[in-house]
């Protein structure tokens, strides 16, 4: 297949494109970012520099005319904090350009689409009494994002969704948004943690999975991927230990978790920014065990299992290290 990777720069596109190439796929890569010095891409992939923000749809009809398929993982994450309401940014940003995206991919007879979500729309599905999608204007927009290019999508046009879990790796000169934990676990003392757990993956996991999403997944499909099922004081004390340090964990209570992100709230609301993720609601998932069940998903999918000590070793090692006090605190607020 011909392949249009939007966002094929970044970090889990970077891996999406070497995987389709290890599969015989030809890739062409639409991104606002050049690549780096030191993650240039692969030999025989083709560049195109723009902003999908920025393209009209006829411009992305004419991009996507040589193209069979496409993998769009070009959206905004829950670190931003826009102007309030939230909801308006993050929508414009992932909701918005993905129908721009599939509207043109309908005019130029493009077949197939995967789209990079995330697992906590698949959580708002399983867990309805939470009202999740209600409380977090980035879900909702992760949501919102299915559900209206679902909709966007002609007969021909087989777009899946792939709902993903925290993600560990690295890529050349970019600092993974894992930095502040990984530097919080280097800090002294004992580390102080709420309760719950989340499903994780290597990262080449996913690309393998994004790809078997173009060559086998289903039209009008969201698939949950997931590898590993940790508590959060499992991740911490397996990190630790691939750094060579032993680790106390002391589990916070719950309403000292919602005290913190209730101050964390007040603070943005103070400079009238939103959160996409509200700090104290998501208090209830952070104490979740957000456990995703892999099989259906890795058999339709065939992607692999493991690899997650090799990516843990890579997202520390490209954490650069820090020394204030602050900045370890804020990684245990805000990461994941």
């Amino acid at each position: 297949m011909r392949v249009l990777v939007i966002g094929g720069t970044g970090f889990i596109g970077t891996y999406c494109v070497h995987e389709l190439l290890d599969r015989g796929h030809k890739v062409t890569v639409l991104s606002r970012h050049s690549p780096t010095k030191n993650n240039k891409l692969p030999k025989g992939v083709k560049f195109i520099r723009n902003d999908l923000f920025r393209m009209d749809q006829g411009k992305l009809a004419r991009t996507l005319a040589p193209m069979d398929a496409f993998i769009f993982g070009a959206g905004v994450d829950d670190r931003i904090h826009p102007p309030k309401p939230a909801y308006k940014y993050f929508h414009s940003h992932n909701v918005e350009q993905l129908v721009k995206v599939v509207k043109a991919a309908n005019q130029a007879d493009v077949t197939k689409g995967v789209v990079l979500g995330s697992y906590f729309s698949y959580f708002d599905r399983k867990w309805p009494h939470m009202g999740i999608a209600k409380h977090h204007p980035y879900i909702r927009s992760r949501v919102d994002q299915a559900k209206m290019g679902f909709k966007a999508a002609c007969d021909d046009l087989d777009l899946m969704v792939l709902e993903i879990p925290y993600v560990f790796g690295s890529i050349p000169d970019k600092v993974p948004l894992w930095a502040p934990l990984v530097n919080y676990i280097r800090s002294p003392w004992p580390l102080f943690y709420p309760r719950g757990g989340t499903s994780v993956m290597a990262v080449e996991r996913v690309a393998e999975a994004t790809v078997g999403g173009l060559e086998r997944g289903k039209g009008e499909k969201s698939y949950p991927l997931g590898d590993e099922n940790m508590t959060w004081v499992q991740l911490l004390t397996r990190m630790a230990n691939l750094m060579g340090k032993k680790k106390s964990i002391i589990t916070l209570p719950d309403p000292m978790v919602k005290t913190s992100m209730f101050m964390m709230g007040a603070k943005l609301n103070m400079q009238g920014r939103e959160s996409g993720l509200d700090p104290v609601a998501f208090t209830d998932l952070q104490t979740s065990k957000t456990f995703i069940d892999p099989k259906a998903s890795r058999k339709a999918l065939r992607y692999g299992k493991g690899g997650l000590d090799k990516a843990l070793k890579a997202t520390i090692k490209a954490s650069p290290q820090q020394k204030l006090v602050t900045e370890w605190a804020w990684g245990m607020l805000t990461r994941p």
